[in-house]
């Protein structure tokens, strides 16, 4: 059986599935393996990850790390966070529809992606201080950038899940929706409609806004910018806005 399912739901949209719904889609090796090459292939507008099964992902496989001498732990740890950074720094845009449960390594993936959408039944949380170690694929980092380093502490010092709800006050997730996934292919829709190399500019400089000054900030907004301006995708959108039509962009 794969592990991991590639579904184009069109030619803008791919949906990638999480294929061990009898582990909780727990991250084993052979699972990053096979996320790894299909992100490696993928070419798209936006990407929506999520599980099969009632749970997201439940972070790295503990059966698998049973037993596993310190150096193979943390040789898997440091192999589920390169994964999850290969997804972040994914050209195009990505969702995660978190149809249940994510937990340690699973909400750190889900961090990695650009936008996050929970069914109301959803328990997440950076769950790793209860086994005795932290998160190590990102997620005292992102977290900490995405709600502030107070919240992020409690979260990560309580080792609690919260509820979907709860994330989604805390600005964690973007949307909670009984139909996850059809939640995020509509959200994806009035995303891939527009020109990929503006929605890839946007992102780089989005991305970077965070590590730069405003006035640094301001200088690589301006390079992203004359990326697009050079595009053939800018004068379709103009023609198309003269014909009073949809454009037809091609991602040159």
């Amino acid at each position: 059986m794969t592990l991991l399912t590639v579904e184009h739901y069109n030619d803008s949209i791919v949906i990638v599935r999480l294929n061990r719904p009898d582990s909780k889609n727990a991250l084993n090796r052979a699972l990053l393996n096979e996320l790894q090459e299909a992100l490696d292939k993928l070419s798209t507008r936006v990407l929506i990850i999520t599980g099969n099964g009632n749970v997201f992902c439940a972070g790295a496989d503990l059966k698998e790390r049973h037993g596993m001498t310190p150096e193979e732990a943390n040789e898997t740890s440091l192999n589920i966070g390169s994964k999850i950074k290969l997804l972040e720094d994914l050209p195009f845009v990505t969702i995660a529809a978190m149809n249940g449960g994510a937990y340690g390594g699973g909400l750190e993936l889900a961090l990695a992606c650009d936008f996050r959408m929970a069914v109301p039944s959803a328990k997440i949380g950076l769950t790793e201080a209860s086994l005795g170690i932290i998160p190590g694929a990102g997620g005292t980092q992102r977290l900490t950038r995405l709600i502030g380093p107070a919240k992020a502490k409690q979260l990560i010092f309580t080792a609690e899940p919260i509820s979907a709800e709860e994330a989604l006050k805390l600005g964690i997730i973007e949307e909670v929706a009984a139909d996850v996934l059809s939640a995020a292919i509509q959200l994806a829709l009035r995303m891939a409609k527009n020109a990929p190399l503006a929605l890839k500019a946007a992102k780089q400089a989005i991305n970077k806004a965070l590590d730069l000054s405003i006035d640094e900030g301001l200088i690589y907004e301006r390079e992203c910018y004359d990326i697009v301006l050079n595009s053939e995708d800018r004068i379709e959108g103009l023609q198309a806005f003269k014909e009073k039509r949809q454009p037809n962009y091609k991602g040159k």
